[in-house]
């Protein structure tokens, strides 16, 4: 259930560029505009889902969500504290908010049994030793792993999904009220995926907690997802309602990505690529709207004036210029009349 109320998380103009070197004739150099502007609000008790190409800037907005990169511009705010100053530390900011990375055999240490990679952060928090290994165990229990058989074990002795089961259960051990998921489930087999994600309903409804799911498989993200969020080259296209968004796409690149999702129905096959092209180059991107090199609907106006991230519809906000007023696109000026 989605709280519409002050935002658990908010984000305002989040910016992370990467700086290139140049080489021994002083060439290159330059910046990878990795995040570009991002802003968002995530209410207690929501699933975000954030979709997009590789490269659009999902995981490095996580990264800076965690403070494991540092944000070159942008606030971030939590719970009505802005986090990394004297309202909110990170130490107790990063209690609250944890993370389970796509690979899940290099989350862990190979040194560490579970039930330590388990317990450690709690230990590092505070928590006395048996108390974090009485946690661990139970956590262990929660996810499905019986405490008997896993505990001693050590992560090469684990499958796949049972690993990211131990990492969510890690992620769990300190207690958080958010946990970000990047391609948490991509490296699974279907069975496996399925198995995990309504460990990770369960789990969601069992602590009350929030999530910042990213994927790449778009039937994932709208089984898990409460809103979605599409980026494209380091920005934000589109937030929405997780059924409206996938019902009634705004942006021309939210079409473009939900129309290359398979179709079982032999009758409804994709006769043409849904999006032709890769995207263009991070480290110059294109004027005006990024996307207007590879939309259908572009005009002149398209690669001169920038979109900003407009309402229209309630609470599905878009940034495209046919739905902005006198932004000089002709659907615009259609709908205004």
């Amino acid at each position: 259930m989605t709280s519409h109320s002050t935002p658990l998380l908010e984000v305002q103009g989040l910016v992370k560029h990467f700086p290139l070197k140049k080489d021994l004739l002083g060439r290159g150099g330059g910046v990878v505009r990795a995040v570009d502007g991002v802003s968002f609000a995530l209410q207690k008790g929501e699933t975000l889902g954030v979709v997009g190409e590789s490269g659009c800037g999902k995981s490095t907005t996580a990264r800076l969500l965690m403070h494991l990169i540092e944000p070159d511009r942008g606030d971030i705010v939590f719970d009505a504290r802005a986090v990394g100053g004297r309202e909110l530390g990170l130490k107790d900011y990063r209690r609250q908010v944890q993370m389970v990375f796509q690979d899940s055999y290099a989350s862990l240490n190979p040194r560490l049994t579970i039930e330590d990679s388990i317990a450690f952060a709690p230990q590092v928090h505070g928590t006395p030793h048996a108390e974090a290994v009485a946690r661990a165990r139970d956590l262990l229990a929660r996810v499905g792993l019986a405490p008997q058989r896993f505990a001693e074990r050590y992560p090469h002795e684990l499958s796949g999904g049972q690993r990211q089961r131990v990492n969510i259960a890690r992620a769990l051990a300190l207690q958080p009220r958010i946990i970000i998921l990047d391609e948490a489930v991509s490296a699974l087999d279907k069975s496996v995926e399925a198995q995990v994600l309504n460990l990770l309903l369960d789990l969601k409804d069992e602590f009350g907690l929030t999530y910042v799911f990213i994927s790449h498989d778009l039937n994932v993200v709208r089984y898990i997802s409460d809103r979605v969020m599409v980026m494209y080259l380091g920005q934000v296209v589109e937030i929405g309602e997780s059924e409206a968004l996938f019902e009634s796409p705004r942006h021309p690149y939210t079409k473009a990505l939900l129309s290359s999702i398979p179709s079982m129905d032999p009758d409804h096959r994709t006769e043409k690529p849904a999006l032709a092209g890769d995207p263009p180059n991070p480290i110059n991107p294109p004027s005006g709207c990024r996307f207007h090199t590879r939309c259908e609907r572009a005009e002149g106006v398209c690669s001169q004036r920038v979109p900003t991230l407009v309402g229209g519809t309630a609470g599905h906000p878009v940034a495209c210029l046919m739905y902005e007023a006198g932004s000089g696109h002709s659907a615009a000026e259609r709908a205004a009349a």
